[in-house]
């Protein structure tokens, strides 16, 4: 098994969809674009009455893209962003 899987996961499909732990607006970290991100690294935070909750990449690998957009009203569970596994 790739030692790129997380534990527990066996798709053969490189890339992952990062989503938002809960409701709010999206605020991308700065300089994520194309990145390179490690399993747990912060990649932008979820503002929602006076509280930030940060959103965290499950993955490591090369952050290709945002699906939401600075200041964004996003849900629980939305896809915020979309890697391809190192």
């Amino acid at each position: 098994m790739d030692a790129a899987l997380t534990s527990g996961e066996c798709l053969a499909v490189r890339e992952r969809v990062i989503v938002a732990p809960t409701a709010g607006r999206f605020t991308p970290a700065g300089g994520t674009d194309t990145a390179q991100v490690e399993a747990d690294e912060v990649i932008g935070a979820i503002e929602s009455v006076g509280r930030s909750t940060p959103v965290r990449s499950p993955f490591r690998g090369s952050l290709e893209g945002l699906l939401a957009h600075a200041g964004e009203r996003v849900r629980e569970g939305q896809p915020v962003a979309w890697l391809r596994l190192a």
